[in-house]
C-alpha cells in the first residue's frame, strides 16, 4: 500500500507460498536450493528491477501507483471579486464535477475549497469533510463573496498557511500528494511570485485555469509547470478543459525513484556552499603557496555553477579579509584565476576566534551568496598554522550550532586546537608543515564525503520555516542635549544594522523611536515595508534635543504605543519582539516597572550604553546582564555591533538561548480560557457533543493557578456563568463540573449580550482574569443560530481589550457573524453539525496553544476611552460632510 515493491529469494528450506504472498507478483518470488546458488538468480532478479523501475512495463507498477493515486489532498482556490459574479455558478458546478470523479473518504482523496477577492476564507478544510456527498452539499451552497480589488498572490500564501497544514488535514508529511487549482478571472493587484515560488518549494502541484481577463502570463508563473496554466474564453467554457484537468490530476502519484548506481557525494548533495578560511599570519608566509594549491585543487573537484556548488576564501591574521565571497563568482574558472592570484597578506597575532566569528557573521549570510536558508549544507575549511591568540570555543560552538560543518588541517604547532574547532576530530587532519598538504588530501576529500554523504538535506517545510524568519525590531535612541555630538555616529549604527535585517512585508520590521523628557516616534513597524524606505528615512533623522532623560517613560511608551497590533506589532503571532535601547545617561525616572512590563509582554531587550550611562541601570532593563553592552563613547559603536548582532541571531535564530526558551514557556503555560455555549432550544440535541469537546479541549490544558484557567458560560435569551476563572483550581474538578452541565434552553439566542456579558463579569480581575499581568485571553464560542440582537459593539471591545475570539458554529449560524465576532476571519470555523466537533477540534487546539504572546489591550483609562469617542464621533461627522459633497470630489 505504501507503494514498495518486494521482491523475494529463498532456499530449499523456505516456504515458497509464503515468499509469493510477500512478493508483490509470485514471479517475483526466486528460489534456490542453496543460498550459494544465488549467482544462479542475480541476473533475473536484476532484470525484473530494471523492467519495474525503468521502462515501467510491469502492471504491478500500474496497480501499485493506481493504490497510491487514491490518496490526494486538493484544494480549490476560486476567485470571487467582484469581475467572477456571472461565472460563479459554472465555478460551482466545475468544482462539483471535479470532486464527483475523486475518491473521496479519509484514507482516499481530500479536499477543501477557498474563495477569494481581497481576503481569502476557507469554506472548509481538507479534513472538514470525510464524504463526497458532504462537499457537494457544501459546495452547492457555496455563495458568491465579492469585493475588489484581487489579491491572488496573498490567497496562494493564505492556503499555504492554514490549508495545507497538518492541523488543516493535509497529509503533505505522509507524502501524499498536495494539489492546488486555481481558477482566477482576473490579474492579481499584489504580486504573486514569492508565494508561488513557496508552493513548488513546498512540492505543491498548483493547476492554473484563467479567463480572458486574466494573466496568461501570471498563471503559467503561479503554476507548478506552465503547461498546468489552461485558459478559457469564459467561465462557462470550463468543462472544455475539465478532462485535461482531471487526467493531469489522476496521474499524479508519487514517482517510483529507479535505483541508482554509487553515488558521489556531489550526486547525493547537489549543492554546497564552501568557505575557506586560510592561517595567513606573518607564521605562514613561506608555506602559503602550498596552502592556496591545495585550495585549487580541492575546488577542481567541486561542480561549480549558481546553482550548484559555491566557493568563498578568507584569509586572517589579526584581523579577517574576505578575498570573494559565495556569490562573487558562479564559475570554477574565474575562482580559480582568483586563487591563482591570492597573495599571502601577513600581520600578528593569530586571532582564529575572531576569524570564526567573522565568517558566521560576515560570509555564511543570505546577502554573502550563502544558501542556508535553503537547506543547502554550509561547509567551512580552516587551515591553520599556529596557535590562536583568542578564545576560540564559542565562535567554534556558535558555528555549529548554526548547522556548519567544519572540517580543518593544522600544522604540529596548531593540530589539537583545530581538533577541537572541527566538528569531530576525524574531520580535522594533521601535517608537520603546509608542503604536506597534498599527502594528505585524498583522506581530506574522503573525511569531505563522508560527512556529506551523512547530512540529511532540510525539507521545504524547515526551508520555508527557516526563510519566514521574522522580527519586529525597535530601535529607542537617546535623543536628549548629551547626546548631540554623538546623534550620527547612532544613527549609523542604527543604519548598519538595519542593512543586516531581512526588512520586508513578511521578514523584519523596523521601528524607530528617539526620547529626551518625552518620546517620539519617527515611524511605527507597520510604516515601511522595504529596506531602503527605512534607510531612506533613517539618513534624514534629526536630533531631538532636549531634557532630563526619562528613560522609563520612553519604554513605557513604545510598550503601549509601539508594540501594539494597531503599529504593526506581530506579537500575537508569535514574531518575536525586539527592544534595542541606546543611552548615554542615567535615567531621571525609574525604569525598573516599564522594564517589567516590556519583558512580562515577551519583548527582549538589549541596551548599549557610553560611559556617562549608569551600567547597572541598563543591566535591569535587559532581559540578561549580558545583553547590556557598553562602549566608551559611541563613535566606539562599531566595535560593539557584531556582538549584538551574534545575541539576537543566537535568540532568535537558533533558538539557543535560557532567556528565549523561559519567556516563551512562561507565556504559553497561563492562558484564561472562557468557553461560551449556546444554550438556545436549537441547540437541546447538539449540547451533549458541545460538552464533550469542552471536555476534550480541557483535557489538553494545563490547568494550575499559576498556568491555564477555564471559564464556562452558557446563554440563550440571557447568559449565565457556571463557573468563573478563579473557581477551579485543579483540571479534575473542572471536568467534573462540564460533565454535569444541564442544557440551558430559552429563546431568542441573544450572542450580543452573552459577549458583553463575558467582558464585563469574567474577563475581569474579580473572576479571576489575569489580563492585566499579560496573560493570554480566549474566548471560544460555540453558537448554533444566528443572533437576534447587535454583535457588532460587543465583538470590538472584546478585540479592543486584547481578548482572541474563536467562533465556531454549525449550519444554524450566519458564516459572517461569526467571522465578524472572531478575532480574525481565519478564527471562524464550522461544521454541519456539532457531532463532528473533533474534527475541528485539534485546528482549534493548535491555534489556542499557538497564542504564547498576549495582545496588548487599548488604554482602559477614563481619558483614553473619552479620546477615542470623540476621535469617532469626528470621522462620522467628517465622512458625513464628505458624503454630502460627493459630487465635487
Amino acid at each position: 500500500e505504501l507503494g514498495v515493491l518486494i521482491f523475494a529469494i529463498g532456499s530449499r528450506s523456505s516456504d515458497s507460498r509464503e515468499l509469493q504472498k510477500i512478493s508483490n507478483e509470485p514471479s517475483y518470488a526466486l528460489s534456490v536450493s542453496d543460498f550459494a546458488d544465488l549467482p544462479s538468480v542475480q541476473q533475473q532478479l536484476f532484470t525484473n528491477i530494471d523492467t519495474v523501475f525503468v521502462e515501467g512495463t510491469s502492471s504491478t507498477t500500474t496497480t501499485i501507483a493506481e493504490g497510491r493515486r487514491q490518496r490526494r489532498d486538493v484544494v480549490f482556490l476560486l476567485d470571487g471579486s467582484d469581475a467572477t459574479r456571472n461565472g460563479f455558478p459554472a465555478m460551482k458546478e466545475f468544482v462539483q464535477r471535479m470532486v464527483e470523479k475523486l475518491e473521496v473518504s479519509e484514507n482516499r482523496d481530500q479536499v477543501s475549497v477557498v474563495q477569494y477577492s481581497r481576503d481569502p476564507e476557507a469554506h472548509f478544510y481538507l479534513n472538514t469533510f470525510k464524504t463526497k456527498e458532504k462537499i457537494l452539499d457544501s459546495v452547492r451552497g457555496l455563495r458568491h463573496k465579492g469585493g475588489r480589488p484581487l489579491y491572488t498572490g496573498a490567497a496562494l500564501q493564505y492556503v499555504i498557511d492554514n490549508v495545507f497544514t497538518a492541523s488543516s488535514g493535509s497529509r503533505r508529511v505522509e507524502g501524499v500528494p498536495q494539489i492546488l487549482v486555481l481558477l482566477s478571472g482576473g490579474r492579481s493587484f499584489d504580486s504573486v511570485e514569492a508565494a508561488a515560488s513557496s508552493l513548488k518549494e513546498l512540492g505543491i502541484l498548483t493547476f492554473g485555469i484563467g479567463s480572458r481577463g486574466s494573466d496568461s502570463r501570471e498563471l503559467q508563473r503561479i503554476s507548478y509547470d506552465p503547461s498546468y496554466a489552461l485558459s478559457v474564453t469564459d467561465f462557462s467554457e470550463l468543462p472544455n478543459v475539465q478532462e485535461q484537468l482531471l487526467v493531469s490530476v489522476q496521474a499524479v502519484a508519487m514517482p517510483i525513484t529507479p535505483a541508482s548506481p554509487t553515488l558521489t557525494a556531489d550526486d547525493a548533495i547537489p549543492r554546497k556552499d564552501v568557505v575557506f578560511l586560510l592561517d595567513s599570519s606573518d607564521g605562514t608566509r613561506n608555506t602559503f603557496p602550498a596552502m592556496r594549491d591545495f585550495v585549487q585543487r580541492v575546488v577542481e573537484l567541486f561542480n561549480i555553477e549558481a546553482n550548484r556548488d559555491r566557493v568563498s576564501v578568507v584569509q586572517y591574521s589579526r584581523d579577517a579579509e574576505v578575498n570573494f565571497y559565495l556569490n562573487t563568482y558562479a564559475t570554477k574558472g574565474e575562482i580559480l584565476n582568483t586563487v591563482r592570484g591570492l597573495r599571502h597578506r601577513g600581520g600578528r597575532p593569530l586571532n582564529t576566534g575572531a576569524a570564526l566569528q567573522y565568517v558566521r557573521d560576515s560570509v555564511f549570510t543570505a546577502s554573502a551568496g550563502s544558501r542556508k536558508q535553503e537547506g543547502v549544507p554550509q561547509i567551512l575549511i580552516l587551515l591553520s598554522g599556529g596557535r590562536s591568540g583568542d578564545n576560540i570555543d564559542t565562535p567554534a560552538s556558535t558555528l555549529k550550532e548554526s548547522g556548519i560543518l567544519i572540517f580543518g588541517i593544522g600544522t604540529r604547532n596548531s593540530s589539537r586546537e583545530v581538533q577541537r574547532i572541527a566538528n569531530d576530530p576525524t574531520y580535522a587532519q594533521s601535517i608537520n608543515e603546509f608542503s604536506d598538504l597534498p599527502s594528505v588530501q585524498q583522506q581530506f576529500i574522503s573525511s569531505l564525503n563522508n560527512a556529506l554523504g551523512q547530512v540529511k538535506p532540510m525539507t521545504p517545510t524547515v526551508a520555508a520555516e527557516r526563510r519566514m524568519a521574522r522580527r519586529d525590531v525597535v530601535f529607542l535612541l537617546d535623543g536628549s542635549d548629551g547626546t548631540r555630538s554623538s546623534f550620527p555616529a547612532m544613527r549609523d549604527f542604527v543604519e548598519r544594522m538595519v542593512e543586516r535585517l531581512n526588512v520586508s512585508e513578511k521578514g523584519d520590521h523596523v521601528s524607530v523611536v528617539q526620547y529626551s523628557r518625552d518620546p517620539e516616534a519617527h515611524f511605527y513597524l507597520n510604516t515601511y515595508s522595504r529596506k531602503e524606505d527605512v534607510l531612506d528615512t533613517l539618513r534624514g533623522l534629526m536630533h531631538k534635543g532636549g531634557r532630563p532623560l526619562n528613560t522609563g517613560a520612553a519604554l513605557q511608551y513604545v510598550r503601549d504605543n509601539v508594540f501594539t497590533a494597531s503599529s504593526g506589532s506581530r506579537l500575537v503571532e508569535g514574531v518575536p519582539q525586539l527592544l534595542i535601547l541606546l543611552s548615554d545617561g542615567k535615567s531621571f525616572d525609574k525604569v525598573d516597572t516599564p522594564a517589567s512590563s516590556l519583558k512580562e509582554l515577551g519583548v527582549l531587550i538589549f541596551a548599549i550604553g557610553s560611559r556617562s550611562s549608569d551600567s547597572r541601570e541598563l543591566q535591569k532593563i535587559s532581559n540578561e546582564p549580558s545583553y547590556a553592552l557598553s562602549v566608551s563613547d559611541f563613535a566606539d559603536l562599531p566595535s560593539v555591533q557584531q556582538q549584538l548582532f551574534t545575541n539576537i541571531n543566537t535568540v532568535f535564530v537558533e533558538g539557543t538561548s535560557s532567556t528565549t526558551t523561559t519567556i516563551a514557556e512562561g507565556r504559553r503555560q497561563r492562558r484564561d480560557v472562557v468557553f461560551l455555549l449556546d444554550g438556545s432550544d436549537a441547540t437541546r440535541n447538539g449540547f451533549p457533543a458541545m460538552k464533550e469537546f469542552v471536555q476534550r479541549m480541557v483535557e489538553k490544558l494545563e490547568v494550575s493557578e499559576n498556568r491555564d484557567q477555564v471559564s464556562v458560560v452558557q446563554y440563550s435569551r440571557d447568559p449565565e456563568a457556571h463557573f468563573y476563572l478563579n473557581t477551579f483550581k485543579t483540571k479534575e474538578k473542572i471536568l467534573d463540573s462540564v460533565r454535569g452541565l444541564r442544557h440551558k434552553g430559552g429563546r431568542p439566542l441573544y450572542t450580543g449580550a452573552a459577549l458583553q456579558y463575558v467582558i464585563d463579569n469574567v474577563f475581569t480581575a474579580s473572576s479571576g482574569s489575569r489580563r492585566v499581568e499579560g496573560v493570554p485571553q480566549i474566548l471560544v464560542l460555540l453558537s448554533g443560530g444566528r443572533s437576534f440582537d447587535s454583535v457588532e459593539a460587543a465583538a470590538s471591545s472584546l478585540k479592543e481589550l486584547g481578548i482572541l475570539t474563536f467562533g465556531i458554529g454549525s449550519r444554524g449560524s450566519d458564516s459572517r457573524e461569526l467571522q465578524r465576532i472572531s478575532y480574525d476571519p481565519n478564527y471562524a470555523l464550522s461544521v454541519s453539525d456539532f457531532s463532528e466537533l473533533p474534527n475541528v477540534q485539534e485546528q482549534l487546539l493548535a491555534s489556542v496553544k499557538a497564542v504564547s504572546i498576549p495582545i496588548t489591550p487599548t488604554s482602559q483609562t477614563v481619558t483614553g476611552t473619552c479620546v477615542a469617542v470623540l476621535y469617532n464621533t469626528l470621522c462620522l461627522v467628517f465622512l458625513h460632510d464628505v458624503s454630502n459633497h460627493s459630487s465635487e470630489s
